[in-house]
């Protein structure tokens, strides 16, 4: 009881004392600013360098998602931009409804998602796969060289693709219809022949998107402690052990937050790749298009721009909730491979 007794008289007082000048510095405004600007002054040099990406996700990130509430609404011109949302009749989910009660809406889902899967799985395997060869080649200048070679197409638009497609494709003047010939055999009206474009696709997108891909990983495998390659050689380990037990697992944290941001996106397509590419041919709709070319199209010939809205606003949610979901699933089994 003593013990007890003299925690109520002595310390008691003393917490109870600290909470409450605790308490009446966080209501006081006044000290409450001086640390802000306290902060601020002492981090100014951070602040100022990430000062040109806040003002830039600002404007083009944060303030067009007020724009967000016209794919509720029956979009008509009424002079300016906000004048035009504030005036336009509400209509509720009737934008929705009309994206999904569409004959195309389980086409274009489809192809949006299975897409984006293989380009997500094909694509992390082949650029880890090319990250570890190229850190592997021994001449660095010709790595180098390879680097340079594989990251080129990656700065090439999509309509210049488009082209180079083309040209293997015409059915006139193709390198596949020549190479066709040669084995006697009949030339191929490619932009007409759907059953090749899913295998077309994939292939052009891993041509672009390789090298880049490759090079962040690469970046992260020179990172990695070359100490740990030496304890692996010590211990007997060959080349394809060092990989598996050495490089594979110190990648792993860079490969799940790329995966997590890809499947952000996985209701996203590359507009240029299922548009210039395939050059807008009507045969192949079945098995290229997708959700953005589906709402360019009816945006070109109908202009709903509510339903083109509810389309980009259904596509934000659901990766939202696909990125919380994958997030949520890793943090399951290793915490410091989440994203957050």
């Amino acid at each position: 009881m003593d013990g007890i007794s003299r925690f109520i008289l002595d310390e008691l007082p003393q917490a109870l004392g600290a909470a409450n000048r605790l308490r009446l510095e966080r209501v006081n405004p006044m000290k409450a600013f001086g640390r802000f600007f306290k902060d601020i002054n002492r981090n100014i040099a951070l602040l100022l360098m990430v000062l040109p990406a806040t003002i830039w996700f600002i404007f083009f990130s944060y303030l067009p998602m007020l724009g967000t509430v016209i794919s509720f609404k029956e979009y008509r011109v009424h002079g300016g931009f906000l004048s035009s949302i504030i005036h336009s009749r509400w209509v509720g989910f009737d934008n929705f409804k009309f994206l999904f009660s569409t004959e195309d809406a389980y086409v274009i889902t489809r192809n949006t998602l299975l897409y984006n899967i293989v380009f997500i799985i094909i694509g992390l395997v082949l650029a880890v796969a090319m990250a570890i060869v190229l850190s592997e080649i021994a001449n660095k200048r010709l790595a180098k060289w390879f680097q340079t070679g594989m990251f080129l197409p990656y700065f090439l638009s999509w309509v210049i693709v488009g082209y180079f497609v083309y040209s293997f494709l015409s059915y006139d003047r193709g390198v596949m219809n020549k190479i066709v010939l040669a084995f006697g055999m009949d030339p191929q009206q490619w932009y007409s022949e759907p059953k090749y474009w899913p295998f077309i696709i994939v292939i052009v997108f891993l041509w672009k998107s390789l090298g880049y891909n490759s090079v962040v990983y690469l970046a992260a495998i020179m990172g990695i402690d070359k100490s740990l390659y030496e304890a692996a050689m010590i211990d007997g380990a060959n080349k394809w052990q060092q990989i598996r037990n050495v490089t594979l697992p110190m990648l792993a944290p860079l490969m799940t937050i790329l995966t997590l941001l890809a499947i952000g996106r996985i209701f996203y397509a590359d507009f240029g790749l299922f548009y210039q590419v395939t050059r807008d041919s009507g045969t192949l709709y079945n098995v290229t298009n997708v959700i953005d070319t589906y709402v360019y199209r009816g945006l070109k010939t109908t202009g709903e721009i509510g339903m083109s809205t509810a389309a980009g606003l259904y596509q934000s949610f659901v990766g939202f909730v696909l990125v919380i979901t994958s997030n949520w699933i890793v943090r399951r089994f290793n915490k410091d491979n989440a994203l957050f």
